[in-house]
């Protein structure tokens, strides 16, 4: 069997079909290398934004709480940590399987699930929180997408996101975006053999509100 050719990355994501195709074969192609990449595109940093993620979330023992585009679970064992009931969810199973070998390594305790953020598999009102890292810039639909996570969050319940935007200064934006599309076209020859992968992320960065 063999698939037609791949479309350019931009008109890739100028449709909601073309979005969620792409990220359906990013995900899955970089999800035994993702911790790496985004510590090092990050410089770092991308721990520490989680921590204040989970900071930010303030008292959760005991709370039901839902982590979408869970990837390796580092959001989802945060808050577990702090006694969360914690449920993460990833559209890239292979993820998943990385998540679930880390907390039996480490310990740590999580439910995750494959599934969708635009047709959530959970009961309405079903969760005190939801957070989200690097997630809703990925939706093949935003407006959707929220109206889900506002259906399974209880009445007054919480949601945090946490995600990259760009810089209101013209020159640092260009600069950022800049240094986002060279690093990740390096990266992606050299860890795929193709500049697209990771220059996916200032190009979704570029169109997200």
């Amino acid at each position: 069997m063999t698939s037609g050719p791949r479309l350019p990355l931009r008109r890739s994501l100028e449709t909601a079909a073309g979005r969620r195709a792409y990220a359906r074969r990013l995900f899955a192609t970089i999800a035994d290398r993702y911790d790496l990449i985004t510590v090092l595109l990050s410089y770092g940093q991308d721990r520490r934004w989680k921590r204040q993620l989970a900071d930010l979330a303030g008292p959760v023992q005991g709370r039901r709480v839902l982590d979408l585009a869970c990837g390796t679970g580092d959001i989802a064992f945060a808050l577990s940590a702090r006694g969360a009931a914690v449920t993460g969810l990833d559209l890239t199973h292979r993820m998943l399987q990385i998540a679930r070998a880390r907390g039996a390594t480490a310990g740590r305790s999580a439910q995750f699930v494959t599934g969708d953020m635009l047709a959530l598999p959970f009961a309405d009102a079903g969760f005190d929180m939801v957070t989200i890292g690097y997630g809703l810039r990925n939706v093949p639909e935003l407006r959707p997408a929220i109206r889900e996570i506002r259906r399974v969050l209880r009445p007054g319940g919480v949601m945090l996101s946490l995600d990259f935007d760009r810089p209101a200064n013209p020159v640092l934006r260009t600069i950022y975006l800049g240094y986002l599309t060279i690093a990740g076209s390096l990266v992606g020859l050299l860890l795929h053999r193709d500049p697209d992968t990771y220059r996916y992320i200032p190009e979704s960065i570029r169109r997200y509100p």
